[in-house]
């Protein structure tokens, strides 16, 4: 079901530098050509706003609605009849995470560089965000989550959300996304899904005014639609089909190894579930425990079919030391280390969007109610990129406070650095507070 990669050797003294990167290959996933797919589809919304998003909705959704507002009652409803105890469950894990987000909040900083010379960074909350929920494949009830309690705690004004309409759900989404957005108290909710939704975002279209960053993870028409309209908005980032590696030696319950590779498979066929091991009789166990329990789950073809592709795979090596540097390379949205000794061995690890310490630390937990967050950089992104976060929907502004005299201490400074720059109009702007008295007053 699964195929081996064996790089055993290819670490060794005087051995041909290895690639592991290129060596533990992902699924295909081409933005680039999914834009001109979907340019078409954003010049509509942008054009036609929400008549073109209705007739997208028929065609991509087979839902043929009136409207793209999800109506206060629809909230209502749905929290009402929510399962108590899927509603005790979003509530611990809405409650982890805000506590999370409180303690990732950044103080404003002051610095006095000299008499009259202050600079202050402030922390700004984003003024209105879109956040945008999954809902083809499985209703992710956890992104609404995920999306809505960092943006809420670092402040932001105004938030909409959006998710697919469901033709079995009379054209609107999912009735546990709504149920989790009257929750957290998001009252502007949408019943679009796709690249249109991204293009409301960014345009604005009938009642959705048009929002400043958009956040949430999407299939590939979503991320393509995030990256053509870049800089018209702000976006979080293009999260692909979602990854699991898996760091462990002979230590490893197969039965823990097998399971978590079958939970990330079970989200897309193009999902990516790597094990990267020392112990060849683990991969055999590894092996042999996903043949029984896939036999056995619900989503069964869809399993296979990302265990089988390409970007699945078991990595054999040499030791932890070319393991440690296989998956930094890799550089998964989720990683576990169940290995001896796992914490030191996680603490070493560069690259990753996440990382999970030891046998009960699977990556479901942080899917759902670790406190950690599940928008995470995939596709190797996590080398310079990190998962949604507070810090997401904050900016940084810096203010500049400098009195006459503080100016004074450094104006030659700036005069000289605008002329290596030959833009003598930068030196003019400070000469001109000192060749001049001062007013009276």
């Amino acid at each position: 079901m699964i195929r081996r990669i064996d790089l055993r050797g290819t670490a060794a003294d005087g051995a041909a530098p290895v690639d592991y990167r290129a060596a533990v290959p992902r699924a295909e996933f081409d933005v680039e050509a999914a834009m001109h797919v979907v340019r078409p589809i954003c010049d509509a919304v942008r054009d036609r706003g929400v008549e073109a998003i209705l007739e997208f909705s028929e065609t991509f959704d087979g839902v043929r609605n009136d409207d793209i507002v999800v109506p206060p009652a629809a909230l209502s409803q749905a929290l009402e009849e929510l399962d108590p105890a899927v509603r005790v469950a979003l509530e611990e894990s809405i409650r982890r995470l805000r506590e999370t987000c409180v303690a990732e909040l950044e103080e404003d900083t002051s610095v006095e560089l000299g008499p009259g010379a202050r600079v202050s960074k402030r922390m700004v909350p984003i003024t209105r965000v879109g956040l945008y929920v999954p809902g083809g494949i499985a209703p992710l009830v956890s992104s609404v989550v995920m999306n809505v309690v960092p943006a809420q705690v670092a402040g932001v004004e105004s938030v909409a959300l959006t998710s697919s309409p469901q033709k079995e759900f009379g054209g609107l989404p999912h009735p546990t996304i709504l149920a989790a957005c009257a929750l957290l108290g998001v009252e502007e909710v949408y019943s679009v899904g796709g690249a249109q939704a991204v293009a409301m975002f960014a345009h604005g279209a009938g009642p959705c005014r048009r929002v400043d960053l958009v956040t949430g993870p999407g299939a590939i028409y979503t991320v393509a639609a995030k990256r053509l309209l870049k800089g018209i908005v702000g976006i979080d980032s293009e999260a692909g089909p979602t990854e699991i590696a898996v760091l462990a030696d002979d230590t490893a319950e197969p039965a823990y190894v097998a399971a978590d590779l079958l939970s990330q498979s079970e989200h897309d066929p193009m999902a990516s579930s790597v094990l990267v091991t020392t112990s060849v009789q683990l991969a055999d166990e590894v092996e042999a425990e996903l043949d029984k329990q896939v036999s056995v789950t619900r989503h069964a073809e869809r399993i296979r079919t990302s265990l089988g592709g390409e970007q699945s795979g078991i990595v054999l090596v040499d030791d932890l030391e070319q393991g440690l540097a296989v998956v930094d390379a890799y550089g998964a949205e989720h990683l576990e280390i169940q290995t001896r000794d796992a914490a030191a061995l996680a603490a070493r690890v560069r690259n990753a969007g996440a990382i999970f310490v030891g046998p009960h630390a699977p990556v479901s937990l942080g899917d759902y109610c670790a406190g950690s967050n599940h928008v995470l950089p995939t596709g190797g992104c996590s080398c310079h990129s990190s998962g949604l976060s507070v810090r997401s929907f904050l900016k940084a502004v810096h203010v500049v406070d400098y009195t006459r005299e503080g100016l004074a201490a450094v104006a030659d400074h700036v005069v000289n650095l605008a002329e290596a720059e030959d833009l003598p109009g930068h030196g003019a702007a400070v000469r001109v507070r000192f060749d001049r008295p001062l007013a009276d007053g």
